[in-house]
């Protein structure tokens, strides 16, 4: 399966939540209006927002799909990349949000008993984000996808969310009502904690980081070969799903320009079985030994 039918396959993860916030904002909001619970409302509202970081992973996972043209030669996978910051803004928005609520409720004196049919709802809520997180998560794996890993996250998150609403009603139906905001300030951590582990991801990605060690065990397959001489320079930057490598080695200059090639075959099939890497530029420059 190429790069373009992987990320056709990944919209279907990203339709998933698109659906899934939709049914669980409206379902939530009408709960939380007729059993009286705040906890549940703002995690219905909290649903709604992921509605637009879906899209936006979505709208990524479509525009990577777009071949190349005069302006984006190495085509428009970084739309994937881009997705995901957005998706991390989103979350880290609502982190922050969860944590202000939290705070803002240590001063409540007089809290309202909820239904317990908003504590039902909450947790149904969470084993449903909870399988939505599982399928995604699988998925963006399976694809090297980026963006919707970013949303499998996601996912994650308002699941935790969506325990953390649950707990607090419980709790409130026993006069225990600081578990609300314990669970409400433990649940923003997390959310903010994984936001930020998705931005710095994306960032390295922007700017063209790779890891150190893969490009260390890229640098020693390529050794392995015994036509190479010397292996002077191994690059790498990740472009939407795939990976980028630039690569330069030393062989014998008296070979001709046919055994070369043949060189740069042999590496190119090292990266795509061991490495899983499908794109690379390889220069060759003539090795001069220590001459006798």
């Amino acid at each position: 399966m190429n790069h373009s039918e992987n990320l056709k396959k990944g919209e279907k993860g990203a339709w998933l939540s698109i659906i899934a916030y939709i049914l669980l904002s409206i379902t939530k909001l009408y709960i939380a209006g007729t059993g009286n619970s705040d906890a549940l409302r703002a995690d219905g509202l909290n649903n709604t927002t992921d509605v637009i970081a879906s899209v936006a992973v979505l709208i990524g996972l479509k525009i990577s799909r777009k071949p190349p043209d005069e302006v984006h030669r190495y085509g428009h996978y970084r739309a994937e990349t881009i997705a995901s910051l957005f998706a991390a803004f989103i979350m880290m928005f609502i982190g922050i949000q969860v944590i202000f609520d939290t705070f803002q409720n240590l001063f409540i004196t007089e809290v309202p008993q909820p239904d317990m049919l908003t504590a039902w709802t909450a947790l149904g809520s969470a084993a449903v984000m909870l399988l939505v997180y599982r399928y995604n998560f699988k998925l963006a794996k399976e694809i090297k996808s980026s963006s919707l890993n970013a949303a499998a996250q996601d996912n994650r998150s308002d699941a935790l969310v969506s325990i953390g609403v649950f707990i607090g009603i419980i709790g409130a139906q026993f006069g225990i009502f600081w578990l609300d905001p314990l669970a409400g300030l433990i649940v923003g951590l997390i959310i903010c904690k994984t936001a930020w582990d998705i931005f710095k991801d994306s960032t390295i990605t922007l700017t063209d980081g790779f890891d150190e060690e893969q490009l260390k065990g890229i640098k020693s397959s390529i050794s392995k070969d015994t036509d190479v001489k010397e292996v002077v320079d191994v690059k790498g930057r990740i472009h939407g799903n795939q990976a980028l490598i630039e690569i330069t080695i030393l062989v014998d200059p008296s070979l001709n320009v046919a055994e070369s090639h043949q060189i740069t075959e042999r590496i190119e099939y090292y990266l795509d079985k061991k490495h899983d890497i499908t794109h690379a530029h390889i220069h060759i420059e003539p090795y001069e030994g220590k001459q006798a």
